[in-house]
């Protein structure tokens, strides 16, 4: 494996937006990508395998609920420093991120926000030491963009609640211990369960055969009249804006980590523009691949700018769904872009192993789709600016 020689680009001195514990936190998060994953998502990705020995490791950089607070096992961090760790997870790879944002803001998040006492300090401090991994049941094989579609629904049977249904396309699904699941009651509300591993007739399947997120555990959630106690209902919110508000929290982070995949790409064409000689000179003194370096440093800093606003604003709890939504259309479009552009640059080689760019854009393609499409997200804006609904 090639030295991970990574050095993040900050055109407009970012930096200085940024307090001493941020920096501390990125910086750990940093290292530890540099140490623990870039050595070896490689060799896990080209087999299809969720590297499960860096769960500790995540747990120790704060990367499971860092804003939950201390007193459930959280770093107890803001908003800003969730971005930044999820920034640079994904420096490493979208496959990890997405482990560490399920368990943050699918998973934690809604049993910390909907949940009960009782509930927070059973759950949270297991899943953020990384004892325990969770997923997040939303998306069906017939629901995805219409979630409020949904036919998985349980019954009031007394004693319990009987879950019935399906999810698809779960990230950490296979090896979790806890689901957060969302389902209709019998007045067709929906509502949040905590199902757990080992209630009889649930079972995770996993979903094979994937060409983008191969380092990442994906599967589905099948609840075959399942029993789930009654005390595993999420009590203080229901409706669709339930796992809509987790969706913000989790999309908020995707915008901080395109930015990490593309200054990955970056860095990697960068370099290369300067080693590799066709015609007597580096390529990188060539107009052409000046253009694409400018191009791709340009848009880096618009998207760092544009995370970074969007978390400011959840740090003041200003911050509104829409403007979330465009923060993560925008950088992860702005990532795929890059990532296209840079295995250009690198001509043949750009396709192999030896480098992370090809498997930074195969991720991408899916990072662009989950937590609401490209598409969806530019309706969510076009919805906010407009006040009509396209959706109806």
């Amino acid at each position: 494996m090639k030295p991970d020689l990574f050095e993040a680009p900050d055109y407009l001195n970012l930096d200085d937006l940024l307090n001493d514990e941020h920096k501390l936190v990125r910086d750990a998060a940093r290292e530890w990508v540099k140490r623990d994953v870039s050595p070896i998502i490689e060799e896990y990705a080209q087999k299809a395998e969720f590297p499960e020995q860096i769960i500790d490791g995540l747990a120790e950089i704060g990367a499971f609920g860092p804003y939950i607070p201390m007193e459930y096992g959280g770093a107890g961090l803001d908003q800003i420093s969730y971005g930044l760790i999820m920034q640079e997870i994904e420096r490493g790879d979208s496959g990890v991120r997405s482990t560490a944002s399920v368990q943050s803001s699918l998973v934690m998040y809604p049993i910390f926000k909907y949940g009960n006492e009782e509930q927070r300090k059973k759950y949270l401090p297991k899943l953020a030491s990384g004892e325990w991994m969770g997923c997040f049941g939303l998306t069906e094989p017939d629901h995805g963009s219409n979630p409020g579609g949904m036919v998985t629904n349980f019954k009031d049977m007394g004693d319990h609640y009987l879950l019935n249904g399906a999810k698809m396309w779960i990230s950490n699904a296979p090896f979790a211990q806890v689901a957060v699941v969302w389902a209709k009651n019998e007045e067709g509300r929906i509502h949040g369960l905590i199902v757990e591993r080992g209630m009889e007739g649930f079972s995770t399947p996993e979903t094979h055969n994937k060409w983008s997120l191969r380092a990442s555990a994906t599967g589905e959630l099948i609840f075959d009249n399942v029993k789930v106690p009654k005390e595993n209902l999420l009590p203080n919110k229901s409706g669709l804006g339930a796992p809509l508000g987790c969706l913000d929290s989790a999309r908020y982070g995707i915008a901080w980590g395109a930015i990490g995949a593309a200054m990955d790409c970056y860095d990697t064409a960068l370099r290369y523009s300067k080693e590799r000689m066709q015609f007597g000179k580096p390529i990188g003194q060539f107009q052409l691949q000046q253009k694409k370096l400018a191009e791709m440093i340009t848009e880096i800093t618009k998207a760092q700018l544009l995370a970074w606003r969007v978390g400011v604003l959840r740090n003041e709890g200003k911050a509104t769904s829409a403007q979330i939504s465009m923060a993560k259309r925008n950088n992860v479009d702005m990532a795929i872009k890059i990532a296209r552009e840079a295995r250009q640059m690198l001509g043949g080689m750009g396709i192999t192993g030896e480098y992370s760019i090809m498997r930074h854009m195969m991720n991408l393609e899916s990072v662009i789709t989950y937590e609401g499409t490209h598409d969806i997200h530019l309706l969510i804006t076009g919805l906010d600016v407009t006040g009509l609904n396209a959706f109806k």
